[in-house]
Protein backbone atom coordinates (compact mmCIF):
# COMPACT_ATOMS: atom_id res chain seq x y z
CA UNK A 1 0.00 0.00 0.00
CA UNK A 2 1.07 3.56 -0.65
CA UNK A 3 0.67 6.16 2.05
CA UNK A 4 -1.35 9.28 1.48
CA UNK A 5 0.15 12.31 3.20
CA UNK A 6 0.50 16.01 2.46
CA UNK A 7 4.25 16.26 3.17
CA UNK A 8 7.05 13.69 2.84
CA UNK A 9 10.26 13.93 4.85
CA UNK A 10 13.06 12.91 2.50
CA UNK A 11 16.62 12.36 3.64
CA UNK A 12 19.48 10.01 4.32
CA UNK A 13 19.37 7.67 7.32
CA UNK A 14 20.15 9.55 10.56
CA UNK A 15 19.38 12.98 9.06
CA UNK A 16 16.85 13.61 11.84
CA UNK A 17 13.57 12.92 10.01
CA UNK A 18 12.06 10.94 12.90
CA UNK A 19 13.16 13.58 15.39
CA UNK A 20 11.56 16.24 13.19
CA UNK A 21 8.20 14.45 12.93
CA UNK A 22 8.21 13.84 16.69
CA UNK A 23 8.91 17.55 17.29
CA UNK A 24 6.09 18.85 15.07
CA UNK A 25 3.34 16.24 15.34
CA UNK A 26 1.64 13.66 17.49
CA UNK A 27 3.79 10.86 16.02
CA UNK A 28 6.23 9.05 18.30
CA UNK A 29 8.58 7.10 16.02
CA UNK A 30 11.58 5.18 17.24
CA UNK A 31 14.58 7.53 17.36
CA UNK A 32 18.09 6.11 17.61
CA UNK A 33 21.60 6.97 16.46
CA UNK A 34 22.07 4.14 13.99
CA UNK A 35 21.10 3.94 10.30
CA UNK A 36 17.71 2.61 9.21
CA UNK A 37 16.03 3.01 12.58
CA UNK A 38 12.87 3.78 10.60
CA UNK A 39 11.93 0.72 8.56
CA UNK A 40 8.33 1.68 7.82
CA UNK A 41 6.91 5.16 7.25
CA UNK A 42 5.43 7.01 10.20
CA UNK A 43 2.54 9.42 9.87
CA UNK A 44 1.85 12.43 12.07
CA UNK A 45 -0.69 15.22 12.14
CA UNK A 46 0.82 18.70 12.36
CA UNK A 47 -1.45 21.34 13.91
CA UNK A 48 -0.90 24.79 12.46
CA UNK A 49 -3.89 26.48 14.08
CA UNK A 50 -7.15 25.61 15.81
CA UNK A 51 -8.68 24.23 12.62
CA UNK A 52 -5.64 23.92 10.37
CA UNK A 53 -3.53 20.81 10.11
CA UNK A 54 -1.71 18.58 7.65
CA UNK A 55 -0.36 15.04 7.54
CA UNK A 56 3.37 14.48 7.38
CA UNK A 57 5.11 11.20 6.51
CA UNK A 58 8.50 10.19 7.86
CA UNK A 59 9.90 8.17 4.96
CA UNK A 60 12.67 5.69 5.85
CA UNK A 61 16.13 6.91 4.89
CA UNK A 62 17.14 6.90 1.25
CA UNK A 63 20.66 6.17 0.05
CA UNK A 64 22.46 6.43 -3.25
CA UNK A 65 21.05 3.75 -5.56
CA UNK A 66 17.58 3.80 -3.93
CA UNK A 67 15.97 4.23 -7.37
CA UNK A 68 17.40 0.81 -8.29
CA UNK A 69 16.17 -0.82 -5.09
CA UNK A 70 19.33 -0.38 -2.97
CA UNK A 71 18.44 -0.22 0.73
CA UNK A 72 14.83 -1.16 -0.03
CA UNK A 73 14.69 1.98 -2.16
CA UNK A 74 11.55 1.13 -4.15
CA UNK A 75 9.69 0.17 -1.00
CA UNK A 76 10.55 3.58 0.49
CA UNK A 77 10.30 5.76 -2.62
CA UNK A 78 6.77 4.64 -3.49
CA UNK A 79 5.45 6.40 -0.38
CA UNK A 80 6.62 9.76 -1.74
CA UNK A 81 4.44 9.45 -4.85
CA UNK A 82 1.22 10.45 -3.11
CA UNK A 83 2.51 13.49 -1.25
CA UNK A 84 2.12 17.10 -2.34
CA UNK A 85 5.19 18.77 -0.81
CA UNK A 86 8.69 17.44 -0.12
CA UNK A 87 10.80 18.43 2.87
CA UNK A 88 14.43 17.50 2.36
CA UNK A 89 16.03 16.98 5.77
CA UNK A 90 19.81 17.28 5.50
CA UNK A 91 22.22 16.44 8.33
CA UNK A 92 24.22 19.67 8.35
CA UNK A 93 26.86 18.31 10.72
CA UNK A 94 28.55 16.08 8.16
CA UNK A 95 29.38 13.61 10.94
CA UNK A 96 28.23 10.68 8.80
CA UNK A 97 31.25 11.24 6.55
CA UNK A 98 29.35 12.72 3.60
CA UNK A 99 29.24 16.28 2.27
CA UNK A 100 25.81 17.63 3.40
CA UNK A 101 25.21 19.77 0.29
CA UNK A 102 25.92 16.76 -1.90
CA UNK A 103 23.40 14.73 0.12
CA UNK A 104 20.69 17.05 -1.19
CA UNK A 105 21.89 16.61 -4.78
CA UNK A 106 22.00 12.81 -4.43
CA UNK A 107 18.50 12.70 -2.93
CA UNK A 108 17.14 14.79 -5.79
CA UNK A 109 18.91 12.56 -8.32
CA UNK A 110 17.42 9.43 -6.74
CA UNK A 111 13.93 10.91 -6.99
CA UNK A 112 14.58 11.92 -10.60
CA UNK A 113 15.77 8.45 -11.54
CA UNK A 114 12.79 6.86 -9.78
CA UNK A 115 10.05 9.20 -11.06
CA UNK A 116 11.15 12.46 -12.75
CA UNK A 117 7.78 14.09 -12.07
CA UNK A 118 8.59 14.08 -8.33
CA UNK A 119 11.02 16.94 -8.93
CA UNK A 120 8.11 19.16 -9.98
CA UNK A 121 6.66 18.99 -6.46
CA UNK A 122 7.13 21.99 -4.19
CA UNK A 123 10.18 21.41 -2.00
CA UNK A 124 11.74 22.93 1.10
CA UNK A 125 15.23 22.23 2.47
CA UNK A 126 15.85 21.96 6.20
CA UNK A 127 19.49 21.82 7.32
CA UNK A 128 19.13 19.91 10.57
CA UNK A 129 21.46 19.38 13.53
CA UNK A 130 22.72 22.96 13.67
CA UNK A 131 23.06 22.49 17.42
CA UNK A 132 26.27 20.59 16.59
CA UNK A 133 29.38 22.75 16.11
CA UNK A 134 30.36 20.96 12.88
CA UNK A 135 27.21 22.17 11.12
CA UNK A 136 28.13 25.85 10.87
CA UNK A 137 30.76 25.39 8.19
CA UNK A 138 28.36 23.39 5.97
CA UNK A 139 25.40 25.79 6.02
CA UNK A 140 26.50 28.11 3.16
CA UNK A 141 26.99 25.17 0.77
CA UNK A 142 23.63 23.63 1.72
CA UNK A 143 21.95 27.01 1.19
CA UNK A 144 23.57 27.25 -2.28
CA UNK A 145 22.40 23.71 -3.14
CA UNK A 146 18.86 24.64 -2.06
CA UNK A 147 19.09 27.74 -4.27
CA UNK A 148 20.16 25.57 -7.22
CA UNK A 149 16.83 23.74 -7.04
CA UNK A 150 14.80 26.85 -6.20
CA UNK A 151 13.79 25.58 -2.79
CA UNK A 152 13.37 27.73 0.32
CA UNK A 153 16.17 27.04 2.83
CA UNK A 154 15.84 26.78 6.59
CA UNK A 155 18.28 25.66 9.24
CA UNK A 156 17.83 24.57 12.81
CA UNK A 157 17.66 21.58 15.07
CA UNK A 158 14.75 19.20 15.38
CA UNK A 159 16.28 17.97 18.65
CA UNK A 160 16.20 21.42 20.28
CA UNK A 161 13.26 22.82 18.31
CA UNK A 162 15.30 25.69 16.87
CA UNK A 163 13.91 26.78 13.49
CA UNK A 164 11.23 24.10 13.43
CA UNK A 165 8.24 26.48 13.68
CA UNK A 166 9.45 28.42 10.63
CA UNK A 167 9.65 25.19 8.62
CA UNK A 168 6.14 24.15 9.66
CA UNK A 169 4.79 27.54 8.61
CA UNK A 170 6.63 27.31 5.26
CA UNK A 171 5.21 23.81 4.70
CA UNK A 172 1.70 25.09 5.44
CA UNK A 173 2.15 27.94 2.94
CA UNK A 174 3.51 25.54 0.31
CA UNK A 175 0.51 23.26 0.80
CA UNK A 176 -1.86 26.18 0.27
CA UNK A 177 -0.29 26.77 -3.17
CA UNK A 178 0.30 23.12 -4.14
CA UNK A 179 -2.13 21.31 -6.42
CA UNK A 180 -4.52 18.95 -4.66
Amino acid sequence: LKLLADVALVGYPNAGKSTFIAAVSNARPKVADYPFTTLVPNLGVVRVGPAESFVIADIPGLIEGAHAGVGLGHAFLRHIERTRVLLYVVDASGLEGREPANDLRVLRRELELYRPELLARPAIVFANKTDLAEAESHLPAIARAAGEIGAPFFSGSAATGAGVDQVVYALWQALQRAPA
